[in-house]
């Protein structure tokens, strides 16, 4: 896979289809890696340049010396569409990535064509929920977050019949370094976008779970109302709703793409 550099952080990615077409940039969630799009990438590159990437402290990316401001996260995705040579490009986040997301749509707008936030909030948690997370991994590593993690992330439907995905993902997250981690749950820790986001001009469309217990179908509505146009599409999924409902995740971002 391609890497590239951007302030001593090692960034791995991977591109899919023509690089003559329109670029969208695929963000993961924290923990994940950007094996989390895979099914994504194989549905859009007939019609687009798809670009996924590791996060910093994610995947095969290096991890950085100190915690993370989410000026950080977005800056790596600018850069990255700087070095595949696209001025402009969709944005497509979940979670964090959906963060990074929101951020780029306030800061860099000339940036973006169209904006998906997928099971996401303009502030997701609360400070002292990451700072006890934080303290938890730094103390006993990911293994102390895996199963609870899961457990936000799926169904009780996917563990029941989909225990390879659990098993994947379960590995996924092991896999993530616990300093990688943890500079990630500081840029959630430090981020609250609630009062900013009716700033956000870009046609935008908002992706919920309706058993997401991380951002709620509550707050995805808080997203699209401050959001003027936004569209708002809710799945019968927990926190991960491009994999546990990946058809309908790719029909809709497909036809929102596509400005139907």
């Amino acid at each position: 896979m391609p890497q590239f550099t951007r302030d001593g952080v090692t960034l791995n990615y991977e591109v899919d289809g023509d690089s003559q077409r329109p670029l969208i940039i695929f963000a993961h969630s924290l923990g994940a890696s950007l094996a989390m799009w895979e099914m994504q990438a194989e549905a859009l590159r007939d019609a687009y340049f798809v670009l996924r990437y590791d996060g910093r402290g994610h995947g095969k990316s290096s991890v950085p010396m100190t915690g993370s401001v989410i000026e950080d996260l977005a800056g790596d995705a600018l850069a990255l569409a700087d070095h595949v040579g696209a001025r402009r490009f969709c944005f497509c986040g979940l979670s964090l990535g959906g963060l990074v997301g929101q951020w780029l749509g306030l800061h860099a707008s000339e940036r973006l064509v169209r904006l998906v936030l997928c099971n996401s909030s303009a502030r997701i948690g609360s400070a002292a929920g990451w700072s006890e997370r934080i303290a938890v991994v730094e103390s006993q590593g990911v293994e102390a977050i895996v199963e609870g993690g899961l457990q936000r992330w799926f169904t009780p439907r996917s563990f029941d019949r989909r225990p390879d995905i659990i098993d994947r993902f379960r590995a996924m997250i092991l896999a993530t370094p616990p300093k990688g981690y943890v500079s990630c749950c500081a840029a959630l820790r430090d981020t609250d976008l609630r009062q900013e986001l009716h700033r956000v001009s870009v046609p935008t469309m908002v992706v919920c779970g309706t058993h997401d217990p991380v951002t709620s179908v509550s707050e995805a509505e808080f997203m699209a109302n401050a959001i003027a146009g936004a569209r708002l599409l809710e799945l019968d999924s927990a926190h991960l709703s491009n994999v546990e409902q990946a058809d309908a995740f790719n029909r809709g971002v497909r036809e929102f793409l596509s400005g139907r």
